[in-house]
């Protein structure tokens, strides 16, 4: 069994382990010479670990190994402690600290240990902490202006959908870090104030027993046990300093992906007026003052050298950076165009003049790449899809104050704007007419005026509809990607789609597919729905839908008007909601039967051979009475059976794309519904 373990997992599970079984089983003083040098070296690989980090990511596990080397040092205390009270011997390397850093004098190690307690407690430990709260604290007050700023750079196709990923992933990743980071710098703390108390125990209990159990004098238990608790204490001690001063390397550091140590270098020395200054002062020093002038004269001197050399190293690197450049120019001219980029193409492009840049400019007040983040948002909440990304493209070609909206790379709409204007829309009861100049909305194509500034506040205290130029761009490209959602849903989207379900519900999934439907089948459906703006966010509901009826039939037509009668309660709220009697227009059931007998079946799937002269009189009866719905300012609905819902609206949305055609089934009934007209012909 342990052969299949990873050996990493054997090796930190075997380092905690040691570290319990110390805690409760007496150790020799040769093992525990051996544990305090590996000891010694785990600080050591930390601290250095720490310092080359290129960012504090690198050591994200940083709180772990803080806790599993605090956890290791304080049973090393445990076992040192325990048998310098029973045999007076804790080994070679506890003894030696004592009387070889300590001096072997009582006082000296005494001073020296408190010393370097001071040093921990006081000074690293405790700017350590504040750093790690206050950076915790700005790391997560940072957090949504820069997933904005990823949402900006992702609209603008400056990155791509993983590269947003990766840079969410790391802020997310940053902010754990940090979080961590200000708890974990507690068991620094703790580690300091533990050492202090353990050695001050151990020298109190090591007096004690060396008088009663081995009758010593005051005087030499005194002298004998304090040693040794000084020496524990430094072996102790000293990586804790350097665990301590690793902590307040990271903290400090940054995020910043980097070489710290040639950052350091290059910040302390890359400037020689900087190292020309200090040697001077350093041999004015020396020749002015009593301190040592030849001391002083060399390490001024060092410094002046050093200046120079590093003017001439600067001097060097910018004449190879600049050749490099021109090599790197003329490389590019040189290289054939890499084609393979420019096959690719955008799902949905908005494409300006640069009269309107400002309104795309962040740094000029321009909230557009704002409102597109919000289109993409509120399409998903409405519709239940992804809304790929946009690109926004500046294009000189343009007139100043035109835009164009491209899918799939190509052009569907356009506009014009007055970057200092208003559009004014008459909502068809304001009577007083306001000067401007006369335009066309584009979303709607309805008439408007453009007026100034200072006309905006009296046009809406006329009851004239008032809209910004940003608001009017954001409303014409939510229209035209409503009116293409359908065609924009890839297979990929649906597979996110289905992925996003089968984390929930992995039984629907497994069943349906691809048992009983394939994934482009399941996307036909969806594209139906989309292509009606019927949501497909009730993803759930649809494929119990489609499992119930994909063992009869696979005609993806036939499934849709299925799925859209177990979707009524969303039809039903999305057409007649909250207004009371609805009026409706419905189709003669002859014509109903009409329609159905010209239906053809085929592999590729039905279609219908209604004559172009019958075609022609049903149109202008649909025109004739959706006109009655439109005079009296209600919507047009028409309401057929469900059987020709399909093939109706198949006939009508070339001539009437938006007309809403519903049948009898996706009505909830509590709905009242009025008919006010029959399509004949």
């Amino acid at each position: 069994m342990f052969k299949k373990l990873p050996k990493a997992d054997i090796g930190v599970a075997g380092y905690l382990l040691a570290a319990i079984v110390m805690m409760i089983v007496p150790i020799p003083s040769w093992l525990l010479d051996i544990l305090l040098a590996i000891n010694i070296s785990v600080a050591f690989t930390v601290l250095f670990a720490c310092l080359f980090a290129k960012e504090v990511l690198d050591m994200a596990n940083f709180p772990t190994i803080l806790l599993f080397a605090t956890i290791f040092r304080i049973a090393l205390n445990i076992s040192s402690t325990r048998l310098i009270l029973t045999t007076g011997d804790p080994g070679n390397v506890v003894t030696t600290f004592g009387q070889f850093v300590g001096g072997g004098d009582l006082v000296m190690g005494v001073i020296v240990f408190v010393i370097l307690l001071i040093i921990q407690f006081m000074v690293i430990n405790k700017g350590s902490e504040r750093v790690a709260e206050v950076t915790a604290r700005f790391t997560l007050d940072a957090m949504p202006g820069k997933q904005m700023a990823i949402d900006a750079d992702l609209n603008t196709g400056a990155i791509t959908d993983k590269e947003a990923k990766e840079q969410r992933d790391k802020i997310q990743a940053e902010s754990a870090f940090f979080g961590s980071m200000d708890g974990a710098v507690k068991y620094v703390k703790g580690d300091a104030t533990a050492g202090l108390i353990i050695t001050a125990v151990n020298m109190i209990g090591g007096i004690i027993m060396g008088m009663v159990r081995r009758g010593l004098t005051f005087q030499d238990a005194l002298q004998n046990f304090t040693i040794l608790t000084i020496g524990d204490g430094l072996v102790s001690q000293i990586p804790s300093l350097m665990i301590s001063l690793a902590t307040g390397i990271l903290v400090t550091k940054g995020s910043k992906n980097a070489d710290f140590s040639g950052i350091l270098v290059r910040q302390l020395f890359g400037v020689p007026k900087n190292l020309f200054f200090v040697g001077a002062i350093i041999i004015g020093l020396g020749l002015v003052t009593p301190l040592n002038d030849i001391l002083f004269i060399i390490v001024g001197g060092t410094f002046i050298i050093a200046g120079r050399s590093m003017s001439k190293v600067l001097k060097e690197a910018k004449v190879e950076t600049a050749a490099q450049e021109v090599e790197e120019e003329a490389e590019e001219i040189r290289k054939p165009e890499n084609v393979t980029s420019l096959l690719s193409v955008d799902p949905i492009e908005l494409e300006f003049g640069y009269g309107i840049i400002p309104l795309a400019d962040v740094s000029q007040g321009g909230d557009l790449l704002d409102r597109v983040v919000m289109i993409r948002r509120q399409i998903a909440l409405e519709l239940g899809t992804v809304v790929p990304i946009i690109r926004l493209r500046d294009n000189i070609q343009l007139n100043p104050n035109q835009y164009i909206i491209k899918i799939k790379g190509i052009q569907v709409s356009e506009g014009e704007i007055l970057f200092d204007h208003y559009m004014a829309m008459n909502p068809g009861y304001v009577e007083e007419e306001i000067t401007g100049i006369p335009t066309i909305e584009p979303s709607f194509h309805l008439p408007a005026i453009w007026i100034t500034e200072g006309q905006r506040e009296r046009a809406e205290s006329l009851g004239y509809t008032v809209v910004d130029p940003p608001s009017i761009i954001a409303t014409h490209l939510t229209e035209i990607i409503r009116r293409h959602i359908a065609e924009l849903l890839t297979r990929q989207d649906v597979q996110n789609l289905v992925n996003n379900l089968n984390e929930s519900n992995p039984s629907i999934v497994e069943e349906l597919i691809p048992k009983l439907l394939g994934l482009g089948d399941i996307q036909k459906v969806l594209q139906n729905l989309l292509r009606e703006e019927i949501s497909i966010r009730d993803l759930l509901t649809i494929f119990e839908c489609l499992g119930d009826h994909a063992t009869a039939t696979r005609d993806t037509d036939l499934l849709t008007e299925y799925v859209r009668q177990a979707l009524k309660r969303a039809i039903s709220s999305k057409y007649f909601s909250g207004v009371g009697t609805v009026s409706v227009v419905t189709l003669d059931p002859k014509m109903e039967q009409e329609i159905m007998n010209s239906v053809k079946q085929s592999e590729q799937g039905a279609y219908l051979t209604l004559p172009q002269e019958r075609t022609k009189a049903l149109m202008d009866s649909v025109k004739i009475e959706t006109e009655k719905l439109e005079n009296a300012g209600k919507p047009s609905i028409v309401l057929t059976s469900p059987i020709v819902r399909m093939y109706f609206k198949r006939l009508t949305e070339d001539y009437y794309p938006d007309l809403t055609v519903v049948s009898y089934n996706e009505v909830e009934p509590d709905v009242e519904l009025q008919s006010v007209g029959m399509i004949t012909a």
